[in-house]
């Protein structure tokens, strides 16, 4: 990488020429960080159901806003692994028929690491009729905004992102270990908020900072957890779909930032034995869409019906979602007792150690955090989860049970043991199977299904050290 290129204030500048029409709708950023440039080439991406990032990379002179862009449907069809799941109510699966990609420009940003002056855009997928294709996780996102759009409400979220910086594993038969920091030692652990220990690793969080600038990202705080080389990144609340996409677009930012400076960043939820795992909470809250107000807050400040409705929703129903909050066999390793992970979905004011907590705030800004999803989710698809299991309670006023006012690591551990014990509650809750569609619900079970039992075959380190010569 040339480094001159990673940054818009040490680039010479380069032929102006003509700007494409379409520069009109991106964000203001994006034309910040150009400062008169002319732009190389254009990355149009997807999240498919795994969150990875799919698309096509092309020269800007072949991109063109009118000119349809194809991919196939076979993109969400892939597991974690890049095999591809049979989907027994889809006959016509391996045609792999094109779908067409629409570009949002409000997603427009730069690729501040790139050698050449890139920018990436996020896009929508249909179908060639022009209907959305249910199996994109944007397009479910935006499908349970429109549920709380026709009862007039509007969802606020603000994510929280937890990951760690950690020396290259280039043999993943190796434990992953913490990064060396710029003292020459190896990372420690328990140093949870120490500015020292984000000084350790300095220079990827200037870059981090830098990538975030050049792509008109505001991040609100960034800490120290308490893992060994665990970095915590606040993001500002805001509309759903911007949010999950910056979670989307912040993943691999991070993970380019890390490379530049020699480490590895990992979004895993439990990537090392003896260290907390990594969450992303979501701050969630419901405003009326004419208004702006509240609807969690009464008048006299106190909390409403509809805010107790949120709450028993997510009692309920995020159980069922479980295998969209927690979507991987490593996922359920980090629900430990005592380790910064909740065991139930208990609720309390002010309370860590329940699954759902009721921050700090003025009564106007309350809200819901959501402490159960793990960092390897599917941002776009974890808050879609997270926020129809909320909006369900609201609709059918689902009380919630009693605040439990103690540590909740003291009750039992309520929430689903493995993948396999999720997959079925998404199968059982006949609700969210009404609202999320079968198309949907269908693929995400079966390439999940796919996944827990590949890992079934995997012989693992505990079998053979405990195993081999004792039984």
């Amino acid at each position: 990488m040339s480094e001159s290129n990673s940054n818009p204030r040490t680039v010479q500048q380069r032929s102006k020429g003509t700007s494409p029409a379409f520069l009109k709708e991106v964000p203001h950023a994006l034309h910040t960080w150009l400062n008169g440039r002319k732009l190389d080439e254009v990355e149009c991406v997807v999240a498919d159901l795994a969150g990875v990032s799919r698309g096509k990379a092309m020269p800007i002179k072949k991109f063109s806003k009118k000119d349809p862009l194809y991919l196939p449907i076979s993109i969400f069809f892939q597991t974690i692994t890049g095999e591809y799941a049979d989907l027994a109510d889809m006959a016509d699966q391996w045609t792999e028929s094109d779908v067409v990609l629409e570009p949002d420009f409000s997603s427009a940003t730069a690729v501040p690491w790139s050698g050449d002056v890139t920018m990436q855009v996020i896009h929508d997928v249909n179908y060639q009729d022009g209907t959305p294709v249910p199996l994109s996780p944007r397009n479910l996102l935006k499908h349970v905004i429109n549920e709380y759009k026709k009862c007039g409400w509007t969802p606020v979220v603000a994510p929280e992102m937890e990951f760690y910086l950690t020396k290259p594993n280039t043999d993943p038969a190796l434990p992953i270990e913490p990064p060396i920091g710029r003292t020459g030692r190896q990372g420690i652990s328990r140093q949870a908020y120490s500015m020292s220990a984000v000084e350790e690793y300095g220079t990827v969080i200037d870059d981090i900072y830098d990538y975030a600038e050049a792509q008109g990202f505001e991040i609100d705080t960034i800490i120290q957890e308490a893992g060994s080389g665990q970095i915590e990144i606040n993001l500002s609340h805001g509309d759903p779909v911007h949010l999950a996409d910056q979670v989307f677009i912040y993943k691999r930012s991070i993970r380019e930032a890390a490379l530049k400076n020699g480490c590895f960043a990992t979004f895993m939820a439990k990537p090392m034995q003896n260290e907390p795992g990594s969450a992303m909470h979501i701050h969630q809250s419901v405003v009326e869409t004419k208004t702006g107000n509240n609807v969690f807050n009464t008048d006299k400040d106190e909390p409403s019906e509809l805010f107790y409705g949120f709450l028993g929703g997510q009692q309920a129903h995020l159980p069922s979602v479980f295998c969209m909050l927690a979507p991987y066999v490593n996922s359920y390793r980090r629900f430990v007792p005592d380790d910064a992970a909740p065991i139930n979905l208990e609720w309390d004011h002010d309370n860590r150690t329940t699954g759902l907590r009721i921050p700090v705030s003025a009564p106007v800004n309350r809200r819901v955090e959501n402490r159960i999803v793990g960092m390897d989710c599917n941002p776009y698809l974890a808050i879609a989860a997270s926020l129809a299991a909320g909006l369900l309670g609201m609709k059918s006023k689902t009380k919630p049970r009693e605040p439990v006012g103690i540590d909740a690591y003291t009750l039992a551990h309520s929430l689903p043991r493995s993948l396999f014990e999720a997959l079925d509650l998404f199968h059982a809750d006949e609700q969210i199977n009404e609202l999320f569609g079968k198309p949907f619900c269908s693929t995400y079970s079966a390439i999940k299904q796919n996944e827990a039992e590949a890992f079934l075959q995997v012989i693992s380190a505990w079998e053979r050290e405990h195993l081999l010569l004792n039984v």
